[in-house]
């Protein structure tokens, strides 16, 4: 079983019970990682409201720094969006972990204003069929998220490709298993996000995703570029600490998609030790 296939197991297990994990194969982290690879720049868009607790929730902004912060590392500039819902959360995230800067944008024009010649989404709603953005719960809260995805058009038009992670499929970039998805999830098929990508990545949990990508990177660079235990504890406890809740529970805890602090720790751990065995790092 080569490396792809060890991470597929790793974050693609379906530990979530949502069943879009089971959807993700070794194929889609190796395009990714190739488009990751090819990249000088990129811009990384995350950020996922709760209006019911009235703040931003934990999943997502962890991967995206992490593999930001990846990709700087190998000397790409990198800048992460997130609306001004997200702003304070991710930027904190960011922060504790040493991480890309983190920007407030309202439309996919601002989110492409750099130029980037990459794009990448993480746990960031896109639009359904019908136009509207939609929750695990199938409630509508357009009314709550700015269209960033409007960005993947833009990178479409342009040429740029489009990295995608997401758990649910109502995130930007999943449209490209809405077909699987609708299937599989008849009652949920309205809400499933339509916005397709160049490369998607389903995962159990999206940070995960972010994680796994990052410690991808980490083989041609010859060293370890990806996430550690200490960021992970690091990086909740500022999200927490700038009202982010989980996004399951809804509660002001540092814990993802209702998985503690442990389980993300032993991903970060797995994932390293998966690819240390499958190359050398320093």
């Amino acid at each position: 079983m080569d490396v792809f296939d060890l991470v597929r197991r790793e974050i693609g297990s379906d530990r979530s019970g949502r069943g879009v994990g089971k959807l993700l194969r070794a194929g889609h982290l190796r395009s990714a990682l190739e488009l990751l690879e090819g990249a000088s720049s990129a811009a990384l868009v995350t950020g996922f409201f709760v209006p019911a607790a009235d703040a931003p929730e934990t999943d997502g902004p962890g991967g995206a720094v992490a593999l930001g912060r990846a990709l700087q590392r190998l000397g790409r500039d990198v800048l992460v969006y997130t609306d001004p819902l997200c702003l304070s959360a991710v930027a904190a995230c960011s922060r504790s972990a040493g991480g890309p800067e983190v920007r407030p944008a309202e439309t996919g024009a601002e989110v492409m204003k750099a130029s980037p010649s990459m794009l990448v989404f993480i746990e960031r709603l896109g639009r359904a069929a019908d136009g509207g953005y939609y929750n695990m719960r199938s409630e509508d809260i357009s009314g709550f998220t700015p269209p960033l995805d409007e960005a993947a058009c833009a990178a479409a038009t342009a040429g740029v490709p489009v990295v995608a992670v997401g758990d649910g499929g109502n995130e930007a970039g999943m449209g490209n298993f809405h077909a699987e998805l609708s299937l599989a999830l008849p009652d949920y098929a309205g809400c499933l996000s339509v916005v397709r990508s160049t490369a998607a990545v389903p995962a159990d949990v999206s940070d995960w995703g972010g994680y796994a990508l990052a410690a991808l990177l980490s083989i041609s660079a010859g060293r370890w570029v990806g996430a550690v235990e200490e960021d992970v504890d690091a990086m909740l406890a500022a999200l927490v600490g700038a009202g982010a809740v989980d996004g399951v529970t809804r509660l002001g805890e540092p814990t993802v998609d209702g998985f503690g602090a442990h389980v993300h720790r032993d991903v970060v751990v797995s994932l390293r030790r998966i690819v240390e065995g499958a190359a050398p790092t320093n």
